[in-house]
């Protein structure tokens, strides 16, 4: 199951290449994906393990690293990696979604081969296809700064890894066929923390000393509180960007959101309840950890760390408080703030509304009244090929249309360098989380109620976070400002799985029409072949 002659020949110029002329170094990964026995919530369930580990091995890369990741596919069906957050400037080739990448078939290889390009921050990487994200194959994901980049706060004494969510003791191939008979899924079974049920992991420091934890909502179906049971956490870092750094008791993280704080062991020395609890849900459901001093004199004490459960107003007041740190550098030397986003004139105004339409007796999700299905061949070969009758330019409206669902491979045109104004709406009684793949974006203003143009008065256009994955709250909306600058065919979905999965997703094709390498690598020398596309080089 080697790489052929001609991929390896590439690698090997690549290489050359990179060594005479001194570019940024490279990191090599070889993962064999298996299906494993695993216990999240004590009972015996197939798992999806990268290397015989669930969750899967940790990619830690410094910005402009290049990433050489070799995934060799060992279950019976199709499989695809992707990686939320990671920007892939000028190379959706590499994205690892459907309508960008055709599947790695059952006993063969793909090499990722991509570039973590003016970035930092905190992330996770995903199976993207037929939910195998309900079996696990995930794992984290960190882009450390350059050296002589300045970071704004000292280097914690351990950096820890959180990748939590919901779960169900069902395997995937199980909810996947709930999900194809036209029915939602049922509430899930519990939270798990790095794989484990409670108090399977503990966290050892030493008194006195500050720790850094990245927190991912890896979960399908709903949002999450982080907590530890006495202690204050500092956020430093939203998905790539410096914040303020704010002191909070919890932090709710939403479907596929990342944050950084700091915590400093400053309490007596004994054992304390590292807890995460499910959001805006009638029944709470919780998972705890350990957060051990080293020179601990005894277990956890005292009540069980309850936090916020059901109130919205909350937790919207807690996002409204993220602020950008603007004198802090990012992943280059210049501040932060030298990007002044609130003075460019944006270029057109989408607003995305969803919602979970009956189609055809089947249960869907939609956005604009159009459920998404899945081509015979991905967009991104059919756009380069030139392939009629896979997918229409338009084929989603900019405005929600009143109408009720339909069927459609959904893409929407976008013109390269173009600055947009987004609203996300959700009439629903849940939370929406949304993600856009290849960008960062503004998260200039949420409310309750009907968007207007009247709440352009209240954006904060000075000091927002941008990032890639955004909640909406029930009966709310949510405005971004997005800078086109990424050329390429990019999925724009719901974080809530099941939704995605049914539907409530499309691709914005963003385009250039330079045709230069300046603007969009070209298509990788070992790019697979499906669908209509076979047959085409």
């Amino acid at each position: 199951m080697g790489c052929s002659v001609r991929v390896c020949c590439v690698l090997f110029l690549v290489l050359l290449v990179a060594c005479v002329r001194g570019e940024d170094p490279y990191r090599f990964y070889t993962w064999n994906v298996t299906y494993g026995d695993i216990y999240p919530l004590g009972v015996k369930q197939q798992g999806i393990l990268i290397n015989w580990q669930f969750p899967g091995p940790q990619i830690e890369a410094v910005t402009n690293d290049n990433l050489i990741i070799n995934v060799y596919n060992s279950l019976d069906e199709p499989f695809l990696l992707s990686w939320n957050g990671v920007l892939q400037r000028r190379n959706s080739w590499q994205d690892g979604v459907y309508g960008t990448n055709c599947p790695i078939l059952p006993g063969h290889n793909f090499t990722y081969v991509l570039q973590v390009k003016d970035q930092i921050g905190s992330y996770f990487y995903y199976p993207s296809l037929a939910f195998h994200k309900a079996a696990g194959g995930y794992g984290g994901f960190k882009i450390a700064s350059r050296p002589g980049i300045p970071v704004p706060f000292p280097t914690p004494a351990g950096d820890f890894t959180i990748l939590a969510g919901d779960w169900y003791k069902r395997n995937h191939t199980d909810l996947r066929a709930i999900l194809d008979g036209g029915s939602d899924l049922p509430f899930p079974d519990g939270i798990i923390i790095n794989g484990r049920g409670s108090n399977a992991y503990t966290f050892t420091v030493d008194q006195g000393k500050t720790y850094r934890f990245r927190i991912s909502n890896v979960g399908l179906t709903t949002s999450i509180n982080f907590r530890i049971q006495g202690h204050k956490m500092t956020i430093v870092e939203v998905e790539g960007t410096h914040t303020l750094q704010n002191v909070y008791d919890s932090l709710d993280v939403h479907l596929g959101q990342t944050y950084s704080v700091l915590v400093t062991a400053d309490q007596p020395p004994q054992d304390y309840l590292i807890v995460v609890t499910t959001r805006f849900t009638s029944q709470v459901l919780n998972a705890t950890s350990i957060f051990r001093y080293s020179n601990s004199g005894g277990g956890v004490t005292g009540l069980f760390p309850w936090g916020p459960t059901i109130q919205v107003d909350w937790s919207l007041n807690q996002a409204r408080s993220l602020r950008r740190n603007l004198t802090a550098s990012g992943p280059r030397p210049n501040p932060q703030g030298s990007y002044h986003y609130g003075l460019i004139n944006t270029t057109r105004t989408i607003r995305l509304q969803n919602s979970g339409p009956v189609i055809n007796g089947k249960q869907r999700y939609a956005v604009n009244s159009v459920s998404f299905i899945p081509a015979d061949t991905p967009l991104k070969l059919a756009d380069y090929y030139k392939i009629q009758g896979v997918f229409s330019l338009g084929s989603i409206p900019d405005y929600p249309t009143g109408s009720g669902g339909y069927l459609q491979t959904s893409v929407m045109e976008a013109d390269f360098r173009g600055f947009i104004e987004v609203v996300f709406e959700n009439t629903e009684d849940t939370v929406e989380s949304w993600h856009v793949d290849g960008h960062s974006f503004f998260v200039v203003g949420m409310d309750g109620g009907q968007w207007s143009s009247a709440s352009r008065l209240n954006y904060n256009l000075r000091d927002t976070v941008s990032r890639s994955t955004v909640q909406v709250y029930p009966k709310s909306w949510t405005a971004i400002y997005m800078p086109l600058d990424n050329v390429g065919m990019w999925n724009v979905r719901s974080e809530n799985w099941v939704h995605q999965y049914l539907g409530q997703q499309f691709y914005l094709r963003v385009y250039s029409p330079a045709n230069s390498w300046r603007d969009e690598y070209p298509i990788p020398s070992n790019a697979i072949r499906c669908g209509k596309a076979v047959g085409h080089y």
